[in-house]
């Protein structure tokens, strides 16, 4: 493989993980908001009184529910998210080593070429 083509696999490979990267921000910051939206439900079950009636949205009905099991569901899924979140989160640590690495590559093969390149020119002068 001529090290033209080495480049291009590498600036590919190269563009496959920014777009890695990219998803793996979007996907950690709608966990975010995930998270914000269940930590606002829980604060909202603490400003309700103990007979207050907790409705369930299940497709287009609305199920009662009892206020353990809910405010328990809401306390399971924020700890779920901030489970993901670290999932998430290390995932994007992944990935910007591996962007790092990679720019380091196509540098070193760029100066390779530039070399290369150079050697070639003074032959063909002469």
């Amino acid at each position: 493989m001529s090290l033209n083509e080495r480049l291009q696999v590498e600036v590919t490979s190269f563009q496959s993980l920014q777009q890695d990267y990219s998803k793996a921000v979007r996907n950690r910051t709608q966990l975010e908001s995930q998270l914000k939206e269940n930590e606002e439900v829980a604060k909202e079950f603490g400003l309700l009184k103990d007979d207050a009636t907790i409705f369930k949205l299940i497709g287009p009905v609305l199920v009662k529910q009892d206020t353990p099991e809910a405010v328990g569901n809401v306390s399971k899924r924020i700890d779920y998210i901030k489970g993901e979140i670290k999932r998430a989160e290390t995932l994007i640590k992944e990935l910007e080593e591996k962007q790092e690495k990679k720019k380091l590559e196509i540098v070193k093969l760029q100066t390779l070429a530039q070399q290369q390149q150079q050697q070639q020119q003074p032959t063909a002068a002469q």
